[in-house]
């Protein structure tokens, strides 16, 4: 294959998005906390729904990401992916193929085409159910990818409290750095904050030095007025992270969604001083899904959203359509996508 090398170029384009991994422990802001529980601060929101749709759909046109720029772009995204597998029919040598995949995101060729062979590029986790992640932590040794696992009876949330809590403590023995909880919607459609905050203040406390993604399931939670309260109360319960959708609801992530928890994230922000990060999930399946959302970051919240401890993307199919992408880029040429397998 010939390949040429678009490395200057590339380069330059990297100020808009610096291809260098950071972690949590150096990104120089200090981890959400729990807060006591104020009402004052969510029961006064409304949603302009108008207005948010004008912005939604306004925001495509007003950053152009093309040629270099995108291929920078694309491999930032890489490093925010929680590269996930979460089927009826896992098997541990599946797990262990997409923890090579996430070590090795994309092909040698590519990356040295691209002048980053060097860059120790990797995706931003790997996400499996609580049963594989001492098989994702022992294929991930030395790798410094953390493993993320879906508790508290994913994707319904409908299992006892105490058992929730029991789950989450056994991933974090088995080395889970992540956990990703469901909230019970039935405390969102009641109306039963205080319950949510409680529910979501325990989950925190279980994990302990993990950090937590609440995931809202926003697709069952019938308004945007429930998604905004409900992204403020799990933050105020200690949340390090906001998530859309288990991936298993019939309508996951969509921009509509996300900038209402974007605004909230802001808005806990301006009352805190605290940092919460976002995750999108379920139907973030191209590239140029990914830089959408991407652009919603930037625009919404700056350049600190657009790094893996702020900003993750929960997806699967998402890596090949990247890849192929930046085979794009490189030679000309579209591959077919069943020659960019996951894992």
């Amino acid at each position: 294959m010939n390949m040429t090398s678009k490395t200057p170029s590339l380069r330059r384009a990297q100020g808009e998005a610096d291809i260098v991994r950071e972690d949590s422990a150096s990104a120089g802001h200090p981890r959400n906390s729990v807060q006591p529980y104020d009402a004052a601060a969510f029961e006064h929101l409304r949603i302009n729904l108008s207005a948010a749709e004008k912005r939604v759909t306004t925001l495509k046109g007003r950053r152009s990401v093309k040629k270099d720029a995108q291929a920078a772009w694309l491999l930032k995204a890489i490093t925010c992916i929680d590269l996930t597998t979460l089927s009826g029919d896992d098997t541990p040598q599946r797990v262990r193929r997409l923890c090579a995949k996430a070590a090795n995101p994309v092909r040698a060729d590519l990356l040295e085409a691209l002048g980053m062979q060097a860059r120790g590029l990797t995706t931003g986790a790997v996400c499996v159910y609580h049963r594989f992640v001492k098989t994702a932590v022992e294929a991930l040794e030395g790798k410094n990818i953390p493993v993320a696992a879906v508790s508290t009876g994913f994707p319904a949330g409908l299992n006892p409290h105490a058992l929730k809590l029991k789950e989450i403590e056994a991933s974090v023995r088995d080395g889970a750095a992540e956990i990703d909880i469901v909230i019970t919607r039935e405390h969102v459609l009641t109306g039963n904050w205080e319950a949510l905050h409680r529910e979501m203040r325990d989950f925190r406390q279980a994990c302990g030095e993990a950090h937590v993604k609440a995931i809202l399931a926003t697709g069952e939670l019938k308004t945007l007025r429930n998604v905004a309260k409900a992204s403020m109360v799990c933050m105020m319960a200690g949340a390090d992270f906001i998530k859309t959708s288990t991936g298993k609801e019939s309508v996951n992530a969509t921009p509509l969604v996300s900038l209402v928890m974007l605004r909230m994230i802001r808005q806990y922000q301006e009352m805190t001083g605290i940092k919460v990060g976002y995750k999108p999930a379920g139907g973030v399946a191209t590239a140029k899904d990914v830089l959408e959302y991407q652009v919603l970051m930037k625009e919404e919240l700056g350049d600190d959203w657009l790094q893996p401890d702020l900003f993750r993307v929960g997806a699967s199919s998402l890596l090949a359509d990247i890849e192929r992408q930046l085979e794009h880029h490189v030679t000309g040429r579209y591959s077919a996508f069943n020659r960019h397998a996951i894992g």
